[in-house]
């Protein structure tokens, strides 16, 4: 019989939520205070101020996937709005929610990206862990 590999949490739990909001802002998932993101969406490998190795978490395909829903219900809003106060014709939905679904996106990137790898970070679900 093979031995199964169980991760289990440190005596130290990591608190989901500040990491989470923490992540969102582009901070250090830990000391909140550190840049997580080098560039646009370049991940730092490790915090500037607390040294904590950041660079092993990989947010895959989460991240289009929040994106997506998060663009999609903004236009679907701003839709529903322009609909209701009678502003729905074709070309203010061109001019309107066009530029809106390329500028959204590119937007709220960072902060979601920042918000997965906070999320990641305090579960401890590491691409480290797996090799």
């Amino acid at each position: 019989m093979e031995a199964l590999l169980v991760v289990t949490p440190s005596n130290n739990p990591r608190p989901v939520w500040p990491a989470i909001w923490r992540g969102i802002k582009c901070r250090c998932p830990r000391c909140g205070k550190g840049r997580l993101l080098h560039r646009y969406l370049e991940q730092v490998d490790t915090c500037p101020v607390c040294h904590e190795p950041l660079g092993g978490y990989n947010v895959g395909l989460f991240l289009p996937f929040i994106v997506i829903t998060v663009v999609i219900n903004v236009i679907a809003f701003v839709m529903l709005d322009m609909e209701l106060n009678g502003r729905g014709n074709p070309q203010t939905y061109l001019f309107v929610l066009v530029p809106l679904a390329a500028i959204v996106p590119l937007v709220i990137l960072p902060s979601c990206k920042g918000g997965i790898i906070g999320l990641l970070w305090a579960k401890g679900w590491s691409d480290e862990l797996s090799r």
